[in-house]
């Protein structure tokens, strides 16, 4: 996948999309409250309910157009111009990097942003209700919630489904060069020891607070929820004085170019860039993808109806047809992300599609995997991100 700092706008049908991926982090999990510094900013800036209210989507005949606000790259192309082939609509996609640029654009609208559907990472998502961001959902209007795999519903961000639904999911692991690190690889705390050792200077992080200081409390077994002080402090020490002098780079897509190229040695990957990395590679067999314990992150985006949609009735229309089979399939090929449908890996595993095992996982591997929670120690965790990156000088 190219990178792009480009946000991405295409009108549907297409024959081709580039496939582009944002440079700067994905799932920063950085709240709002802690960029803006303080912890009333959401509320300040809660949509007003002036002028004249949003529609709603009763079944109606579908309006012209659908607007989609999301991550870079990731709708299958087969998907969008099926859509407007069969139902209509056209669609058109734009791009952010992160929740932070989509809760920001969204609060400055006030409802008016002009566009139907969004696709928050699910810690966000009880923000973004309590503040009036997102409307309800009309189920009636989403038969294909059927085709959903209970395993990936009612998550604790919003327990009924009653404003978002798994658009994909994935966790945080690494790759390294088998040819400079000859000894296998299996936890975070192998991966520390990796990066000052034979992989110093040639180790790379995910440009994202959450994955970096995660993977120390991952490393030794603690809560990487925590908001104790002493804690955090030893997190701190550890990275900047520590890990930083070893890091070359601070790269959240290291399947871009890195792993394809062999420019690091040891990269903290998301499994699905990992996966597209080893894919793209003319030696496959030099790298190595680690699920490392003992436990690890469980990040999921979401199908969300932006509040003030213009087009309420394509906007269900479209998340809809999205979770339907043939989409569902489409998108997981196109992504290399779990889509959340029930009963994928088989059909995944009989067309061919290759790595599978970096997309589906075992029970025993998903316990391993938790997700994150915003906290008051965000600024905190933003702060040491900042200071590793100033020390690492990259």
């Amino acid at each position: 996948m190219p990178d792009s700092r480009t946000p991405l706008r295409i009108l549907a049908p297409e024959e081709a999309v580039p496939r582009i991926v944002n440079e700067l982090s994905r799932r920063r999990f950085l709240s709002v409250a802690a960029i803006a510094g303080g912890a009333a900013f959401l509320a300040a800036c809660t949509p007003s309910g002036g002028g004249s209210p949003a529609p709603q989507a009763t079944g109606g005949d579908l309006e012209d157009s659908v607007s989609v606000y999301t991550w870079g790259d990731y709708d299958s192309p087969d998907v969008v111009a099926a859509f407007t082939s069969e139902l209509g609509p056209d669609v058109t996609l734009d791009s952010y990097s992160s929740n932070e640029e989509l809760i920001a654009k969204l609060i400055a609208a006030k409802g008016t942003s002009g566009y139907d559907i969004v696709v928050p990472t699910g810690v966000f998502i009880p923000q973004m209700i309590e503040n009036g961001l997102l409307t309800k959902f009309n189920k009636d209007l989403l038969p294909n919630l059927a085709n959903m795999d209970p395993a990936y519903l009612g998550r604790a961000w919003d327990p009924t489904n009653d404003y978002s639904v798994c658009k994909a999911w994935g966790t945080t692991g690494f790759v390294y060069d088998k040819n400079v690190i000859t000894r296998e690889l299996t936890t975070w705390a192998d991966f520390f020891d990796a990066a000052q050792n034979e992989a110093s200077g040639k180790t790379s992080m995910s440009d994202d607070p959450a994955g970096i200081i995660g993977a120390y409390f991952w490393a030794n077994d603690l809560d990487w929820n925590t908001e104790d002080e002493a804690q955090l402090e030893d997190c701190r020490a550890f990275l900047v004085e520590q890990i930083a002098p070893h890091v070359s780079a601070f790269d959240s897509y290291p399947g871009t170019n890195a792993i394809p190229q062999g420019t690091q040695a040891l990269m903290q990957a998301w499994n699905g860039d990992a996966r597209l990395g080893l894919l793209e590679s003319s030696e496959p067999e030099r790298w190595q993808w680690v699920l490392p314990g003992p436990v690890t992150e469980l990040w999921m985006d979401n199908w969300a109806i932006a509040a003030g949609a213009p087009n309420p009735e394509a906007a269900h229309a479209f998340i809809n047809f999205s979770l339907s089979p043939e989409s569902l399939a489409l998108n997981l090929d196109y992504i290399g992300y779990n889509v959340g449908g029930k009963d994928m890996e088989a059909g995944a595993e009989e067309s061919g599609l290759e790595l599978t095992d970096m997309i589906f996982f075992s029970p025993e591997q998903l316990e391993t995997m938790h997700e994150q929670e915003l906290n008051d120690s965000q600024t905190t965790r933003v702060a040491i991100w900042n200071e590793m990156k100033a020390a690492a000088g990259a």
